[in-house]
């Protein structure tokens, strides 16, 4: 009874939490009831209505045509489990259209956009749009860090008490969407908490069942566009290698000219192989067959051609320090329950000294981690008999679609999509006109919309070139990724 009373006493000051940040905080409202806030904010506006959620503030609002866009912070356990072990805040947005409109509850996984956008399952079903910065993301970060609750439950368990306190305000359906890390968070979240969303759109999510069998990465690799653009691509990545001595002299002065410095990784000769074997693996992530051409003729570059083609595709700054540190969530979650590829790169032998390097090696020393075998195999298999409503969308051309997930007999009205020849950044507007159809009409369909839209089977808002193009400033990246 004690301990009720107390965990009873300690979310009462979770959920009233003011924010230490400065920004406007919402006060209790008098009754203490959360339906009591819903319902006596009727009429007023959606500021207000927002900003009477308990632990809800604001951060800014930016002006857009059409819309009301926040940026808020809402207070939320470390602990999902122990709520009274502390708080932290968490930054999300909001693109307001309507209350009477659907809501997509979009997050990449990683950190947060500040600007305006909207993913494109918003676009298709013309509703709201709630996006969550992923837990230990600066400034999301509960201080001191306490890296044990950075794991997928914490996280789906965050967008379960921001669905619970909008759903009260934005009553329609919910669907929930990311791409890659952010499509593996919809996934995770669908699994934890099964009753909270209408429908789900992961885009490009990888699913490394079994983090030491990686053969399908080898085979990929294999068979990915032509051979002719294979080789010049190998040829390439074969060429900064046997050029180790003097294009490092290049690394190291960049390096000390721009105060990069190596702890993390190691070295400067681990950084420079790590983003050496990144460049085919980025290369097919991020571009395709259509511009293999641009790749110069490794037998006839220069050292600075050599050097610039594996910056332009790889990022030389990426693996110091300065360049991981703001993905060590990332890398830690990738060492302690998601995994990370490793493939063999049978062109390059002889020349790797330290192959594939594992996730744990982009995290700081001083961070443990132990890997947690059972997680994905939980989630897997938890998608293959029990999927509703869930719609998962790869390029042919990704290298993180070489393991997918995959549905069983158990799911219903679920459906594993392919985009032929699209990179990671694949699409519904780039499947095959029948399967685009058949997809656009059931994202409708989960939202709720009127019959004859979802017979249409066509986006219900008009693409908008600046909302609707991906966030700049948005952390996407996984191995052969550049934000």
């Amino acid at each position: 009874m004690r301990k009720s009373l107390r965990w009873l006493m300690s979310l009462t000051v979770l959920i009233g939490t003011v924010g230490a940040s400065g920004a406007a905080t919402a006060a209790e409202p008098a009754t203490g009831s959360p339906t009591a806030v819903a319902d006596s904010a009727v009429g007023t506006d959606i500021k207000d209505r927002i900003l009477a959620i308990p632990g809800m503030s604001l951060i800014e609002e930016k002006p857009y045509a059409g819309y009301r866009y926040f940026v808020l912070e809402y207070t939320q356990p470390v602990d999902h489990r122990r709520p009274w072990k502390g708080t932290f805040k968490q930054r999300l947005s909001l693109l307001h259209k309507d209350t009477d409109r659907p809501t997509v509850f979009h997050t990449s996984g990683y950190g947060l956009s500040t600007t305006p956008s909207r993913r494109e399952p918003t676009r298709i079903i013309d509703g709201n749009q709630v996006s969550m910065e992923y837990r230990f993301f600066t400034p999301s970060r509960p201080q001191p860090a306490d890296w044990t609750k950075l794991d997928i439950y914490q996280a789906a368990s965050d967008q379960h008490r921001i669905f619970t306190a909008l759903k009260k305000i934005y009553g329609k359906k919910w669907l929930s969407t990311g791409a890659s890390k952010g499509g593996m968070t919809a996934t995770y979240y669908e699994r934890f908490y099964p009753r909270d969303m209408d429908g789900v759109v992961a885009y490009v999510a990888p699913n490394d069942v079994n983090n030491k069998e990686d053969s399908a990465y080898d085979r990929f690799f294999e068979n990915v566009g032509t051979k002719e653009c294979r080789d010049r691509l190998n040829a390439m990545q074969r060429e900064a290698l046997i050029r180790r001595e003097p294009l490092q002299k290049k690394y190291k002065e960049w390096a000390e000219t721009e105060g990069a410095t190596f702890n993390t990784v190691g070295s400067l000769d681990k950084a420079y192989e790590a983003v050496v074997l990144d460049f085919v693996w980025g290369f097919w992530q991020y571009y395709g067959q259509d511009v293999c051409a641009d790749v110069p003729d490794a037998a006839t570059a220069s050292d600075d051609t050599v050097y610039q083609t594996i910056d332009a595709y790889s990022g030389w700054s990426f693996y110091t320090d300065q360049g991981l540190d703001p993905y060590t969530p990332y890398y830690y979650q990738a060492a302690t329950e998601l995994g990370s590829p490793s493939i063999k790169l049978p062109h390059l032998d002889g020349l790797t000294r330290y192959g594939y390097q594992p996730a744990r090696n982009f995290v700081p020393s001083e961070i443990p981690t132990t890997f947690k075998p059972w997680a994905m195999r939980d989630v897997d298999t938890w998608v293959r008999n029990n999927a509703h409503q869930m719609l998962f969308v790869y390029g042919g051309n990704d290298p993180w679609g070489a393991e997918p997930f995959r549905l069983g007999k158990g799911a219903r009205d679920s459906y594993v999509l392919t985009a032929p020849g699209a990179n990671h950044g694949a699409q519904v507007a780039g499947l095959v006109e029948a399967e685009r159809t058949k997809a656009t009409a059931r994202i409708l369909a989960w939202a709720g919309v009127e019959a004859p839209a979802v017979q249409a089977g066509q986006p219900l808002a008009r693409f908008d070139a600046r909302l609707d193009k991906p966030a700049d400033d948005e952390l996407e990246r996984e191995r052969g990724v550049r934000p």
